[in-house]
């Protein structure tokens, strides 16, 4: 029995990577009118594994997702020529993750998962990173679990045992739902029961997860799939 869904967001809930090449062309745009915005945003991803390494690893204190995406920024404007972008704007960017849609299957169906289940994210952002994309999105939480709660980053062990252990349910009576098949196997290790959810097209031409290529409890086609398994 299933009481508990903890989410991971960026890719499973909303779409970071069209909310980001947005944000990029706008503030970018003027200035470097040839930018492909896709591939900015898909630049900036590739340096988010490594930022939370440093985290991981010990190198560094726990920071938020915040300070990492702005220490990357740089990295990525020089990656493309880009010089002489202020303070301002780099600030005005690093809040592009604040502002990612969710995809368009994920309110209504957060709707129908709540009637029967607690919901929280799970993920890598921080509690006011949540708490903007839940309110730009109109999505209920009732709890904020993740980074920011365990102060440590994902697939790292304490980022499951706290999900688990906020709710007080049982591992296998939370489930963590994610498109990303890495993140269901750590959790599932754990003892919690997952669900994988398809995203083909989280990184746009770079495609998405169709299906997990790890054991799961649930495999669904978007989230409404997931809520009409779980008979919601």
């Amino acid at each position: 029995m299933i009481r508990a869904l903890v989410f991971d967001v960026f890719g499973t809930l909303v779409d970071w990577r069209s909310g980001v090449a947005r944000e990029a062309a706008r503030l970018l745009g003027a200035e470097v009118p040839t930018l492909d915005a896709g591939a900015f945003a898909d630049a900036w991803r590739r340096r988010y594994g490594p930022s939370l390494e440093t985290v991981r690893s010990g190198a560094r204190p726990f920071v938020d997702l915040d300070t990492l995406h702005a220490d990357s920024l740089p990295l990525v404007l020089a990656e493309f020529g880009i010089v002489g972008v202020s303070d301002a704007t780099q600030r005005e960017l690093v809040q592009a993750w604040h502002r990612l849609d969710a995809w368009p299957d994920v309110p209504h169906a957060l709707r129908r998962l709540r009637t029967r289940h607690l919901l929280a994210p799970n993920s890598n952002g921080h509690i006011r990173l949540m708490a903007d994309l839940a309110r730009r999105n109109g999505l209920i939480f009732d709890a904020i679990l993740g980074a920011g709660h365990s102060r440590d980053y994902k697939p790292k062990p304490a980022l499951y045992r706290d999900a688990v252990a906020a709710f007080g349910f049982a591992p296998a009576e939370t489930l963590m739902v994610a498109a990303h098949s890495g993140d269901l196997a750590a959790a599932a290790s754990h003892g919690l029961s997952t669900a994988h959810i398809a995203r083909p097209r989280e990184n746009g031409p770079g495609g998405g997860e169709t299906a997990p290529n790890v054991p799961v409890t649930y495999a669904a086609r978007d989230l409404t799939d997931l809520a009409d398994q779980l008979g919601c």
